[in-house]
């Protein structure tokens, strides 16, 4: 079935004002604001949906962003209200105590700033009444390109279950910039693309998870080995079964 960018964006429009009409009837939606599509189409769809005065962008670079000036305008676009913070001075504390007892591995040095930016995150929600709004999208999600309680976390996930394709054909027909709808994606943190950390692109990864046909047999191979390895981020954390006694 073709995918109809028009009547997805209505139906994700309804959603988001069916939530939070359920789910905080007065409150913000609150976005981590990155300049990538992600979050830039996640706060366009909460601006049409709630108006622009319930949602609030926080800006959150880790010492320097090479790239902020996409946030900038991505918040200036949509004419919300914003707060920029800085995560360099509690990141680097962190690392150095750390350091002080073990050695820090690399991993733990790059999703140390997703967690802290959802910590950030949820600290404004709190103080402004706000949802903070999960912007992972599906083709992300099926291989575990995430950082479990950092931007794998959230109170609503609108965009979880459409594709980086999908995502780019809705972003097209939300009034954006179309260079930020298009951007090549990037963590921010590592220095490469999405594309070159996970070794297959988006377009060949979102025909498999829409078709289940992929004949590149070894992308093929590591696309079903990341799905199978990072099970654990889409499960819920599992817990003692336990009933009680009478």
């Amino acid at each position: 079935m073709e995918f109809d960018a028009a009547q997805i964006k209505v139906d994700l429009i309804n959603w988001l004002q069916h939530i939070f009409a359920t789910n905080g009837p007065s409150c913000k939606a609150v976005i981590g604001i990155s300049g990538g599509k992600d979050s830039t189409i996640a706060a366009a769809l909460c601006v049409e949906a709630l108006g622009k005065e319930r949602v609030f962008g926080v800006l959150m670079p880790n010492g320097s962003q090479h790239d902020i000036e996409y946030s900038y305008e991505i918040v200036k676009h949509l004419d919300i209200a914003h707060y920029e913070i800085n995560l360099k001075n509690p990141y680097n504390y962190i690392i150095s105590e750390i350091k002080k007892n073990i050695e820090v591995s690399n991993q733990t040095q790059i999703n140390l700033a997703p967690r802290l930016r959802m910590a950030v995150l949820y600290a404004v929600s709190q103080s402004v009444n706000g949802r903070v709004i999960n912007t992972s999208n599906l083709s992300e999600i099926w291989v575990g390109y995430s950082t479990r309680y950092g931007d794998s976390a959230g109170d609503f996930a609108p965009l979880a279950q459409l594709t980086v394709t999908e995502l780019k054909q809705l972003g097209h027909i939300l009034n954006l910039p179309i260079h930020l709808v298009d951007k090549t994606p990037e963590d921010g943190l590592s220095g490469k693309s999405d594309e070159e950390k996970m070794g297959f692109s988006y377009a060949l990864l979102d025909a498999y998870i829409r078709t289940g046909q992929c004949e590149d047999l070894q992308a093929k191979a590591r696309i079903d080995a990341l799905h199978t390895q990072n099970e654990f981020k889409r499960l819920p954390m599992p817990s003692f079964p336990y009933k009680g006694t009478l």
